[in-house]
């Protein structure tokens, strides 16, 4: 997963690297690289040129392509960084198309190099203001719906992620190895609203080799490696303990001031994909626990609600987009259900027992997914 999307691993060279040892397969640019009317974004490892620095409200099509020698991302961001809309993983030389809606204001374009700190910005004016009020009424049910279940998961995660906590403070690594999993189902379904405010993501779901410089590391990861590989738990831990929880009720309690739009929706079903191609196929997410696949498991939800919550729109607009989302989302939830006894349950395989072959057609699975997905954000703006 930085939505930030901020892919916490050693790099994001690094991640697609070793996506493409355990898959065989490389990175495909977009079939198309954006309409005449797309606005071109050039990114290489030390600058992001833009076409255009003032255009029109509205929907907007950034057509990017990565001239650096790094995978990139690049990102739309209001001045204060929360996030308007993202595309992550650009490798070098390919092309993509960012869909994004967009409200009269100032703005910045981002270029991140590596996925990794700030990147280099370009400032942006759009103008005018008549998008929201033409767009189709069943886009703002959606996004209302959206609101609703983004919320309902940070609700639901507060309790479970007490008891894990709970666990860590008394000491119990048991209870707490067996609490950790299902406290990360909630973020894990709704990472693209969490990681939009920026500042959040990276002090509870970051991994060692994703730290920015300076940076202290918390939350769970920092804790999945005390239960896993330490084997103990301490002052210090119990102290990381209330720090998350601290930081997680700030995420509920931000949620319902996210910005939300049907295109972000779109994208983030996306971002949700790509998360689980650099992470949790290559078993870098949950590197000393091995629960990857209840993670996998989740990003897809979120993925399938904010895709049925589009449907009816976009079904309209591009009916063979629908189908093959349908037929490729009962195929990956068919694929998951082969590692666990219980279809209900989150009581998943343990992903160092999941062989290379395995690994294999679950990222050919995920991969069928995400080309189709990546034209969801168009399809609602037809």
């Amino acid at each position: 997963m930085r939505a930030v999307l901020r892919l916490p691993v050693a790099t994001a060279v690094a991640a697609v690297a070793a996506l493409t040892a355990v898959t065989g397969c490389t990175e495909k640019s977009d079939a198309k690289s954006g309409g005449p009317g797309a606005i071109k974004v050039t990114a290489t490892d030390d600058s992001c040129k833009v076409s255009k620095t003032e255009f029109p409200s509205g929907h907007v099509e950034l057509a990017v392509e990565n001239k650096g020698s790094r995978v990139t991302e690049v990102e739309i961001l209001f001045p204060d960084d929360r996030i308007v809309s993202e595309r992550e993983n650009i490798g070098p030389g390919t092309k993509h198309t960012l869909t994004a809606e967009v409200k009269s204001g100032d703005y910045r374009i981002a270029c991140i190099p590596g996925m990794k700190g700030k990147g280099h910005r370009q400032d942006v004016k759009v103008t005018g203001g008549k998008a929201a009020a033409q767009r189709d009424p069943r886009l703002d049910k959606a996004v209302a719906e959206y609101r609703g279940y983004a919320q309902a998961q940070a609700d639901e995660t507060l309790p479970k992620v007490k008891t894990f906590t709970d666990a860590v403070r008394a000491g119990d690594v048991e209870a707490a190895k067996k609490a950790y999993a299902t406290s990360r189902i909630g973020w894990e379904r709704t990472e693209p609203v969490a990681e939009s405010f920026g500042d959040i993501d990276p002090k509870v779901d970051v991994r060692a080799d994703g730290l920015e410089e300076g940076q202290k590391w918390t939350g769970w990861h920092r804790l999945e490696k005390a239960l896993w590989k330490d084997g103990k738990l301490g002052a210090g831990e119990k102290k990381l303990a209330d720090q998350l929880d601290a930081d997680l009720t700030d995420w509920q309690q931000r949620v319902g001031k996210a910005v939300i739009t049907p295109t972000s929706m779109a994208n983030g079903a996306k971002e949700l994909l790509d998360e689980v191609a650099t992470g949790k196929v290559t078993g870098e997410e949950e590197r000393y626990s091995h629960t990857d696949l209840v993670d996998f498991k989740a990003n897809v939800e979120g993925a399938e609600k904010a895709y049925a919550l589009l449907k009816p729109v976009a079904s309209e607009n591009d009916a063979a987009l629908a189908k093959e989302l349908d037929r490729q989302f009962a195929a990956l939830d068919a694929l998951l259900d082969k590692y666990r006894d219980d279809k209900d349950s989150y009581d998943f395989t343990s992903y160092d027992k999941v062989g290379k072959a395995d690994r294999k057609e679950l990222s050919d699975g995920v991969n069928a997914l995400a080309e189709p997905l990546s034209k969801l954000a168009a399809a609602v703006v037809k």
